[in-house]
């Protein structure tokens, strides 16, 4: 394991995991994240990609979308999604394939997801690029993730327990400032919801819940 790079150590994870991940993650979904998923599906129109859809516990969200296509690098993951879409009220494909690369031309998407995915993805600014790129100008990013504290002291353990925390939480960085990351691909973000779980987490906080866009004009890359 320790001979493999942040992809391959990620995707091993979650193909140990996806067994148990429906049962772990519905707790977490019940005591502690609240609606954020529902409403990034619920908010979503048109043609959209969701990056890392796991065993695709969002795809029965979607209300609004012409169709999903749901994006996801582990089998087992990807089997389980497949299930979860024929449940969906939109037309689901799920696709192999990672957020860092995903498989589609330029301006193909009219929304894309991301649901506590940008915590764990191993490159964070090449994610958001291709997000920006694959989203028609207009487009809209929706998010729903942990960041980094704004109390240097929560800050400062974030820090020191980011590479214990990642192993054992699939690759997660509790320490990652996606709300600059965000803004750094230049997406324009906005309305945007900063707000502490209830009841706190002890390293993975706060949350922001929001949307940012592509502007129109400009390069694609």
């Amino acid at each position: 394991m320790t001979n493999l790079d942040p992809t391959q150590r990620v995707r091993a994870f979650y193909r140990r995991y996806a067994p148990r991940y429906d049962q772990q993650v519905a707790y977490y979904d019940r005591v502690l994240l609240g609606d954020g998923r529902a409403w990034a599906c619920a908010q979503s129109r048109g043609a959209v990609l969701e990056v890392a859809i796991g065993t695709g516990r969002n795809l029965p969200l979607y209300r609004n979308a012409t169709r999903v296509v749901a994006l996801e690098p582990g089998p087992g993951m990807r089997a389980r999604a497949n299930h979860a879409g024929q449940a969906a009220q939109v037309p689901v494909e799920v696709v192999d394939g990672t957020a860092e690369h995903p498989p589609f031309p330029d301006a193909a998407f009219d929304a894309v997801v991301a649901s506590l995915v940008l915590c764990t993805v191993p490159n964070l600014a090449q994610t958001l690029a291709e997000a920006r790129r694959v989203l028609r100008p207009g487009g809209t990013l929706r998010f729903y993730e942990h960041v980094r504290a704004d109390d240097p002291r929560l800050a400062r353990w974030q820090d020191r327990l980011e590479r214990p925390w990642g192993w054992l939480a699939g690759g997660c960085h509790p320490n990652r400032d996606t709300q600059a990351a965000i803004a750094d691909a230049g997406f324009a973000i906005g309305p945007l919801e900063v707000f502490e779980p209830t009841p706190n987490s002890p390293i993975t906080r706060p949350f922001i819940q929001g949307a940012a866009t592509r502007p129109p004009g400009g390069r694609t890359r």
